[in-house]
């Protein structure tokens, strides 16, 4: 462990961040298996990722970055500091800045856009002065000579002074840390971005879609499913074998459609004569993601925040399930953070009640009902859970629950974490910090690995949140 005597001194940030224990020793339980079944289905694994939309990317690794010390109880630590970058699935590149210190950042991990209600920025009412920090400072102000002079700063600022400073402004609203740079320069440059934040709201989607799933009799239109995105237009990509199904993806004049932009509504026209079955839309456009949107990993790894975007590509899906009698469902998940879970809601547009049972608890939508049910978890809780319905019908949920910074905890704690050189590495070097050439240790598979396809089913309640009408979103 690296010690060393603090440089420029900074108020000690004292704001209860939250402890958490080492996400191996959280997760237990049972494997759920599940599939997705009817015309045009999707596979079981693309239902167990699928999230609100936008930008699925892998961590590529800590490119520009300087030297952070973090000051605690037991000494001061060194960790590197600055800035991620991550390759976008389908092209394009993203920046990013850490807003989990104390978590390490998996080698290679997927992480997808998300809102700040699914991670640790949905409870941290400084979560805006983040956002301001990242619109004022690098990359989005690329001229370092004109930072340097707005922060007072007359020697001058390097790239890595820039992405050491901002980061290290950021993890004092992020994580309510006592953390200063090394390097004056960047010190003096964290101190400016702290001392001017301001709060920013949270800035919109790439592309999502609402609601993600509907359902109805066939011989109609199922919908509307309305687009919400930045980008100038999106493509839609017909369901599975729709040709031979017959169904088809019409706007609200039955006509059919093969694009989109920001508010359209579109809908799955089933033919009258179809059997029982469900249908899957994909929806993808071009654009650059908004500064500030969060990302989450897969698995367990560093929530990180956007600081830059190029250019890049960004889907979203939606499926409809239909039938002729009976119970038609329509479910759909999101983390929610405020009530430490996941949040699943199921409409029923059949002329029957839909039961279903979710973890040991048995629930009853009636017909032309919509109610959300939230499953509590523990945090760092990994969930795969699969809801049966009639005619097949199955869909299957899973992730990890990812909704506190794990705060100053001890040293033994954090080993516990310890996967490979990242900013979470505290006390580690700040060489060979470039996770696409280091490898994981020997405890990767058991953080990383052994958290997919289990959840914790120990007696926990369930707790019905509201009551809807199937077709609205959340």
């Amino acid at each position: 462990m690296s010690s060393l005597s603090a440089p420029t001194a900074v108020p000690a940030r004292r704001r209860g961040a939250a402890r958490r224990l080492a996400a191996a020793t959280l997760v237990s339980g049972l494997v759920a298996a599940g599939a997705l079944v009817g015309a045009g289905p999707a596979t079981a694994e693309d239902a167990a990722v699928r999230g609100q939309g936008g930008a699925v990317a892998t961590m590529d690794g800590l490119e520009t970055y300087g030297t952070a010390v973090i000051h605690g109880e037991d000494g001061d630590q060194e960790v590197p500091a600055g800035l991620f970058e991550m390759s976008v699935e389908g092209g394009g590149t993203l920046q990013t800045y850490c807003v989990d210190l104390y978590n390490p950042t998996q080698r290679e991990a997927k992480y997808r856009e998300t809102s700040w209600s699914g991670t640790s920025l949905g409870a941290n009412k400084d979560a805006g002065r983040i956002r301001w920090i990242l619109q004022n400072s690098y990359p989005q102000v690329n001229d370092l000579a004109a930072l340097a002079r707005r922060a007072g700063i007359g020697g001058g600022l390097t790239e890595q002074d820039a992405a050491a400073g901002t980061q290290v402004a950021i993890w004092r609203w992020s994580d309510g840390a006592d953390v200063a740079a090394l390097d004056p320069q960047a010190e003096r440059l964290a101190d400016y971005l702290e001392k001017s934040a301001r709060s920013l709201p949270e800035p919109r989607a790439s592309l999502t879609l609402d609601p993600p799933a509907v359902s109805g009799q066939p011989g109609g239109l199922l919908g509307p499913v309305t687009v919400h995105t930045n980008a100038q237009g999106v493509t839609l990509t017909p369901p599975v074998d729709a040709m031979a199904s017959g169904v088809r993806i019409v706007g609200k004049d039955g006509k059919d459609v093969t694009a989109a932009r920001d508010g359209s509504q579109i809908f799955f026209e089933v033919p009258a004569d179809a059997a029982a079955g469900s249908a899957e839309l994909t929806v993808q456009a071009s654009t650059t993601v908004p500064v500030g949107r969060a990302f989450a990993a897969e698995s367990r790894s560093q929530t990180q925040i956007l600081a830059g975007s190029s250019e890049s590509t960004v889907s979203a899906t939606a499926s409809a399930t239909w039938a002729e009698t009976g119970a038609i469902p329509a479910l759909s998940s999101r983390e929610n953070c405020a009530e430490n879970g996941v949040d699943i809601t199921a409409a029923n547009s059949g002329d029957q009640p839909f039961t279903f049972e979710l973890m040991g608890v048995e629930h009853t939508i009636p017909a032309g009902a919509s109610r959300t049910v939230t499953v509590p978890l523990q945090e760092d809780q990994a969930y795969d859970f699969t809801i049966e319905g009639p005619d097949g019908f199955a869909k299957r949920f899973s992730g990890v629950l990812d909704c506190h910074t794990q705060g100053d905890t001890t040293s033994d704690d954090r080993t516990q974490l310890m996967t490979e050189p990242s900013p979470a590495t505290v006390g580690g070097s700040t060489t060979d910090v470039n996770l696409a050439e280091t490898g994981g240790t020997d405890i990767t598979p058991l953080i990383g690995g052994t958290a997919i396809g289990l959840v914790v089913i120990g007696g926990a309640a369930l707790v019905l949140l509201r009551d809807r009408r199937p077709g609205t979103g959340d």
